[in-house]
């Protein structure tokens, strides 16, 4: 997708043109909400709110925008406004996590077990920490995108990713039973 062109044609009134961008982005938006949130409704529901936002504020951003970049702002925003209750359990089923992920997962209990071990180390991490993970290592962005995105220095992004890399491994190995 030439995000350049898609851009011009819904600056240009063709509205359906915002439907590639949606189609195109989509499916990695609830992915990285469903890490943001643990709840694969409210990602569901964020990432539709963060379209709804993208399309009513389009024609406000500069010629020069990153797509990708500020559709993750967006989502961001909408992720750090959830508030949800730390001590809520986080349960997934293995065929929605595989949907909304777009991974293959094992149908073996212990593919199952480890996947929900990382999805509730994951959700523990603190979010500043987790927002920047999950953009670098599953969304793939660079530090300085992501220090775009979240509106801190590159070297704070350093440093949110290293620390909570500390903290999932600490806390995964403390709920999956695995020792050092």
């Amino acid at each position: 997708m030439d995000e350049a062109q898609v851009i011009a044609r819904v600056r240009g009134g063709t509205t359906e043109a915002f439907g590639e961008i949606v189609e195109h982005y989509q499916t990695p938006i609830v992915r990285y909400l469903l890490r943001m949130t643990g709840d694969v409704n409210v990602a569901e529901d964020l990432a539709q709110d963060t379209f709804i936002q993208a399309y009513k504020s389009i024609l406000k951003t500069t010629s020069e925008l990153s797509l990708k970049a500020w559709l993750y702002k967006i989502a961001t925003n909408n992720a750090r406004q959830f508030h949800r209750p730390a001590a809520a359990a986080l349960v997934h089923s293995a065929d929605r996590l595989r949907e909304v992920s777009g991974t293959e997962t094992e149908n073996s209990p212990n593919s199952v077990v480890e996947r929900t071990a990382i999805e509730e180390a994951l959700v523990r991490v603190p979010h500043e920490q987790r927002v920047c993970m999950a953009l670098h290592f599953v969304e793939g962005l660079k530090y300085r995108e992501i220090a775009d995105i979240v509106s801190v220095s590159e070297e704070a992004v350093r440093k949110r990713v290293a620390r909570g890399s500390k903290e999932f491994r600490t806390v995964y190995r403390a709920t999956s039973g695995e020792e050092d």
